[in-house]
Parts: C-alpha cells; structure tokens; sequence
C-alpha cells in the first residue's frame, strides 16, 4: 500500500491529541465534527500508530462521512479499510476495501484494495475440520488480484496465497476421505481422494491421496484400479514416502504399479505419463 505524506503543523498535531484525550464517540463527536478533515485524518493516523485500530478506523470513516468530497476522503476510504482490518473487523475492512474498488478502480491503490478484500476472507480460514466457506471466498479474491493486477505488488503474495488456501481445501477433502476408509465406507473415500487428484492436484494432499486410492481399491478387490493409482503415484512422486507403502503394499498382494484399468486413473496415467490426452 502507498503511504501517504503530508505536512503536520504543530496546531493539526495538537488537535489530534485533544480529539485522542476524549473517551467516547458520544464525547468525540462533536469535536470530530468541529474539526478539519485533515485533522481526523491525522487524528486516524496517530491512533493507529499507537496500536488502536478500530478507534483509527473510526476516525478515517469519519473523514469520509463528514467530507465525502474532499481529497481526503479517497485516502481515509483505502486507511479505514486498513484499519478494519487490522482491529480485526474484517466485514467492515471488506465494506471498505470494496468502497474504493467502487468508487477508484482504475486508481495504482485499486490492487492493494482488492488484496485487502481477500485478505479478509484469508485471514479467517479455520482449521480443516471446519467449514471452509472463507476459503472459498479467499480463492475467488485472490485469483481476482492474480488476474486483474497481474503486475502490482500484490500478485506474487497472492498466488502464494492462494496455493497455501489450496492446499487447505484439499485437506479438507483428505480428511474426510481419511474417515471413511477407517471405517470401511471404501466407495465414500474414493470419491474424496478422486477429488483431490482430479481438482487439487498441484497441492501437497496428492502423494497421500494417490497412496490411499490404493488402500481403497485393494479393499475393494478393485486390483487394476489400485495398480493404476500406484503407477501414477510412482512417475509423479517416486521419491515420497507414499510411493514406497504403496509399492510394498501392492507387491505384498502379488500385484505391481502399472497401467492396468481403463477407468478415471487410466486416463490420468495417459496423459502424465504418455502424453495421450485423447
């Protein structure tokens, strides 16, 4: 984010601390009101400097408030916003983010702006035990900034990001997949670890997910099947840990990784390792 400069005279410094020194908005509010906006603006500023943000970001929505039409206004949007979030107040600092994409999409800001609106659906991913509604969410924002603002600041920051958000759903998948082979609901697990393979195969969850395809389909009877998956899993991720139980579970049952089946795994075995994508 582009921080702004502005000349601080000693009476805009000592409005802030006289506005700072009052207790309440109830009480602050009729000196918000009889103050400058440029003096709420350093007022915000002052506030988020010694740690109170949501009391900044109150202050920057009041600039906006009060003078809507000054230039003071488009910065304290983009520093509430800021502020929002840092207080933690992440559907305010979204309301906000959103504003100035609104109001300035085209202005070099728009990109921060846009990154802070993921940032505050990212920032609330809870663990892969619980719903992953904000991760989706994260997803969508963060591939806006990736594709909107391919050459700002923001892009590199994103797409890790959106790597990291990623690999989170996938292990959302695995960890339900991972509850229904323990408990032999084999078909159900297959489902969650296809998924993985199929729609979050650049992640970390792949090796483990081919690994426990072979499980599945071994339980199943399913031989070809599980042979497959170890073929896949053995030109992609030789090297892993997964790749080694699976060749030992696969030789222990007579069997060995190799192209075997004609169903979904056939297909990913042609096009990696082929190079048949018809």
């Amino acid at each position: 984010m582009r921080i702004w400069r502005h000349a601080t005279t000693g009476l805009l410094l000592a409005s802030a601390l006289a506005l700072s020194a009052c207790n309440s908005n109830e009480v602050s509010q009729e000196a918000l009101e009889a103050s400058s906006a440029e003096e709420i603006f350093t007022l915000g500023e002052a506030q988020l400097a010694s740690g109170n943000a949501a009391d900044a970001a109150f202050s920057f929505s009041e600039v906006e408030r009060l003078f809507p039409y000054s230039q003071w206004s488009k910065r304290a949007v983009m520093m509430s916003a800021f502020s929002y979030h840092e207080a933690g107040l992440y559907e305010e600092s979204r309301a906000a983010a959103q504003r100035y994409i609104d109001f300035y999409p085209a202005d070099e800001d728009a990109a921060y702006a846009q990154y802070l609106l993921a940032l505050s659906y990212y920032d609330q991913i809870v663990d892969v035990g619980r719903d992953q509604g904000n991760t989706f969410r994260a997803l969508q924002e963060l591939r806006t900034v990736i594709e909107r603002y391919p050459d700002s600041d923001y892009a590199k920051s994103a797409e890790l990001k959106f790597d990291l958000a990623l690999n989170h759903l996938a292990g959302k998948e695995m960890e339900i997949g991972r509850y229904y082979l323990k408990r032999g609901h084999y078909s159900a697990a297959i489902n969650r670890f296809r998924s993985v393979v199929e729609d979050y195969q650049t992640t970390a969850q792949t090796p483990e997910a081919l690994h426990r395809l072979v499980e599945a389909y071994l339980s199943l009877g399913l031989t070809r099947e599980a042979e497959t998956a170890g073929a896949v899993l053995g030109y992609n991720y030789e090297g892993s840990v997964w790749y080694q139980d699976s060749y030992a579970l696969l030789t222990r049952n007579g069997l060995r990784p190799q192209d075997s089946s004609d169903g979904w795994l056939s297909s990913i075995y042609r096009q990696v390792v082929r190079g048949e994508w018809k």
